[in-house]
């Protein structure tokens, strides 16, 4: 009885498991809204990612609306406090890997009056406008050292976005 039971456990192992969907790989959803005050509603996307030398980042998509009206689309990128500073001089470059490459500025919500710097956000309208698939996007991060930090967005996060970007107080209710 044990004998067919580690035989069936072994097969399962070695010929059933390989072949079904991986669905413990799949990401988690991590859209949120919140309900900040009467009449204002955020929508927010969180990612954990590392740039190319192993830094950790939190990239942080939102959009605020007040009063039914969009006030932006803004991607935070936060880097670790002493590790990195963010020169919010410089554009932030994001690009597709193929031909399309933008270039933003810095700027801020208009609740957010200053922002820590080891910190940079960049208001993303147009660029998520344009994106037309779930394909990885590049980013390139200036730091205060003249150095860039370069991030790799995995497609299943510009999924998410897109699906934030499309999102708004009316559609969720």
């Amino acid at each position: 009885m044990i004998r067919r039971l580690v035989v069936l456990l072994l097969f399962l192992c070695c010929f059933l498991l390989p072949t079904m969907p991986a669905t413990a790989s799949l990401p988690i959803a991590s859209l949120h809204t919140y309900s900040e005050k009467p009449g204002q509603t955020t929508f927010r996307s969180k990612q954990s990612l590392r740039d190319r030398t192993d830094r950790s980042w939190q990239i942080i998509l939102f959009k605020r609306y007040r009063s039914d009206s969009l006030q932006g689309l803004y991607l935070r990128l936060v880097g670790f406090p002493g590790l990195v500073t963010v020169d919010s001089q410089k554009p932030l470059t994001i690009a597709t890997g193929s031909s399309l490459q933008w270039q933003v500025a810095t700027e801020l919500d208009p609740q957010t009056a200053a922002l820590p710097d080891y910190v940079g956000q960049y208001n993303v309208m147009s660029v998520l406008s344009e994106l037309s698939g779930d394909i990885p996007l590049q980013i390139e991060i200036a730091l205060g050292d003249g150095s860039t930090a370069e991030l790799v967005v995995p497609p299943f996060a510009v999924h998410e976005w897109r699906e934030l970007t499309a999102m708004s107080p009316t559609s969720t209710s």
